[in-house]
């Protein structure tokens, strides 16, 4: 893959939050020295952005995080042949950190004290950015574009750190929603990652259930890491559950959906974004068919009917030759498409405040996926919606006649106390 960066695993280095407060002077971008001159902006020269990313491109996320760069920089190839931003050329420094925690900490160490980046941008996961968040914030570094919906990066707010896809809490309140008024259900099951990512989309589906007088009537995870899902498959399948909400990623969720279908073939499954769409089906096979997951991006398909498709598309084809579009190259893409508005809005005298106000002044920003870009002073998530995929004939059809499953899929058949069937 020709990434403009460094593909590899930073040691931990030996420095605490003192030391990153020293070298990146107070504030989102404290750029000026107390005598009042300009002090140097890191990753900034008179002709290059430095950008710098931790991202899963080993491991059980390696498909989202390599396709979640390539996107953004398909996005950065472009804008560095028409002459970068205001006659600076964006650079991404990338590292590996494999989906895991610590690793992710010791590489945001690395780019912001001995690269010394500009700005962080591309991280992937709810693990591995919770973690991050103190350095963010002692460093005073805005880190834009992640791929988590975690709360942890909106509540409480964070003024250096800057969401583009809508949250988890977004995706299970929008899928319980349809699943109970449209198609007629009641009883849920979560099948999470025993882990921040897997708690936040348990937490999301519990209070979702909540508004409708209910609650999962199962519960079961697996240890991120690992594919050792047997347990929580059959004690979901043993259930009384109609639906399953599947929180995790591609490996362990496709041999959890197999496992149960054996057992119980009525139900209805529905995965979030972060579970890498392509890979899912690819796993599963025919066992996909009908399997619902929400996106937080269109179709990157869709090239007649959103520009921004199209032109993530033209590129992939232009600077990543026989690389295929996917959910998370177009979110990397629009992220990397973000991030660049906000700096040419910052100006040519920039500096990390200014990426940071420049962003909260985007106002209904037509990026070309239908759905505008909205920020403001205390509002650092620019998209809120939540669109359904189903597969079916190994495709991703969009949803857009809930009453259709119903007709399809006549609601599960539960237990009663009487021991027979009911509705």
């Amino acid at each position: 893959m020709r990434f403009l960066s460094k593909d590899r695993f930073r040691k931990p280095i030996v420095c605490g939050l003192f030391l990153v407060h020293l070298l990146c002077i107070a504030g989102c971008g404290g750029d000026r020295q107390s005598n009042g001159k300009a002090a140097e902006i890191p990753g900034v020269s008179d002709g290059e952005i430095l950008l710098g990313s931790s991202c899963a491109l080993s491991g059980i996320a390696a498909f989202q995080g390599t396709e979640y760069i390539r996107g953004a920089l398909t996005c950065f190839h472009d804008i560095n042949a028409q002459g970068g931003v205001h006659g600076r050329r964006i650079r991404l420094v990338t590292t590996d950190d494999a989906y895991s925690p610590a690793r992710c900490v010791a590489n945001t160490q690395q780019l912001i004290n001995e690269d010394r980046v500009f700005a962080l941008t591309c991280y992937l996961g709810t693990p591995t950015a919770v973690k991050i968040i103190p350095l963010v914030q002692e460093a005073h570094i805005p880190i834009v574009g992640l791929m988590t919906g975690a709360s942890a990066l909106r509540e409480p707010f964070k003024h250096c750190i800057v969401n583009i896809r809508a949250s988890y809490f977004e995706e299970t309140e929008a899928t319980v929603r349809h699943l109970v008024e449209d198609v007629g259900l009641s009883r849920f099951a979560v099948f999470y990652q025993y882990d921040a990512y897997g708690f936040d989309g348990l937490t999301g589906a519990g209070l979702a259930l909540k508004r409708y007088g209910l609650e999962p009537v199962a519960r079961a995870s697996y240890t991120r890491g690992t594919m050792d899902v047997s347990e929580a498959a059959e004690q979901i399948a043993a259930s009384s559950a109609q639906a399953v909400i599947v929180v995790g990623t591609y490996g362990p969720a496709a041999k959890f959906i197999q496992l149960v279908k054996q057992r119980k073939a009525d139900l209805i499954f529905h995965a979030v974004s972060f579970v890498g769409p392509e890979e899912l089906a690819e796993k599963l096979g025919s066992d996909a068919e009908d399997v619902i997951i929400t996106q937080v991006v269109p179709s990157p398909w869709e090239t007649e009917l959103l520009p921004a498709a199209a032109r993530y598309n033209r590129l992939l084809v232009k600077y990543f030759p026989g690389r295929k579009p996917s959910f998370a190259g177009f979110e990397g893409f629009i992220n990397a498409v973000l991030l660049v508005e906000g700096l040419k809005r910052a100006g040519h005298d920039l500096s990390r405040e200014r990426l940071i106000e420049a962003i909260e002044s985007i106002r209904q920003f037509d990026v070309g996926i239908a759905q505008p870009l909205d920020y403001g002073p205390k509002d650092h998530q620019g998209l809120k919606q939540v669109y359904f995929t189903r597969v079916k004939d190994g495709r991703f059809v969009p949803i857009d006649d809930w009453q259709q499953i119903r007709r399809e899929r006549p609601v599960p058949a539960v237990p009663n106390a009487a021991g027979g069937k009911t509705q």
